[in-house]
Parts: structure tokens; C-alpha cells; sequence
């Protein structure tokens, strides 16, 4: 089972990516269609095999401010990230199907 986690600023970001060396990050906003489709498939996501041992942060705009995103080079929400070892090895703008999901963190983490 996958474990969730809401981050609650950027200084926590940096905390929980450096506590879990596999790490898939959500950032969304509210009023996101596609980032609520995006849960769909996430939640679908959480129960594969390939999900044990992955922590999912989940990364909202509205709280963790729109410097922080731009800092990071985002440009569009939903954006899934996969992190090993707290360096970023993928990105995945858009939309993503749970199979894509679990291509990405299988090849990826």
C-alpha cells in the first residue's frame, strides 16, 4: 500500500522527499478537472504491486504558493514527478492513466 502524504509547505516538501528515497508527487490545484481525474487513477494506482514502498505527496498550488511551482519549472497542473533518492528522474505533465502511472514509477523508481 501506497502511503499519502500532504505537504503543507516547501520547506516540508524538502523534508518528506530527503525521509523517503521513492517518491511520487501530485502537484494540483483546486478547480482542476483533469487533476481530479488524475486521483481516479492514482487511487486505482495505490493498490498495484507497483506501488509498495512509494510514498505519494501531494502538492497543492493554493498552499504551497505559485512561487514554489514556478520554482520548480511546472507549468501546467495536474504534473506528476517521480523522485529516487530526492533527485527528480521524471516528469509527467497531464493527465496520466493509472497503466501510465505505473509504467512511469516501474521504469522510473
Amino acid at each position: 500500500m501506497m502511503q499519502t502524504i500532504t505537504v503543507t509547505s516547501p520547506e516540508h516538501y524538502t523534508q518528506i522527499l530527503a525521509a523517503h528515497p521513492r517518491a511520487l508527487v501530485d502537484f494540483y490545484k483546486d478547480n482542476c478537472p483533469g487533476c481530479r481525474m488524475l486521483d481516479m487513477s492514482l487511487d486505482k494506482f495505490a493498490n498495484s504491486d507497483a506501488a509498495e514502498g512509494v510514498a505519494l505527496l501531494k502538492v497543492k498550488l493554493e498552499v504551497v504558493g505559485e512561487e514554489f511551482f514556478r520554482d520548480l519549472g511546472l507549468r501546467q497542473t495536474p504534473t506528476l514527478a517521480l523522485y529516487r533518492d530526492g533527485s527528480e528522474v521524471a516528469r509527467l505533465p497531464g493527465f496520466q492513466s493509472p497503466a501510465q502511472v505505473e509504467a512511469a514509477v516501474r521504469s522510473g523508481l
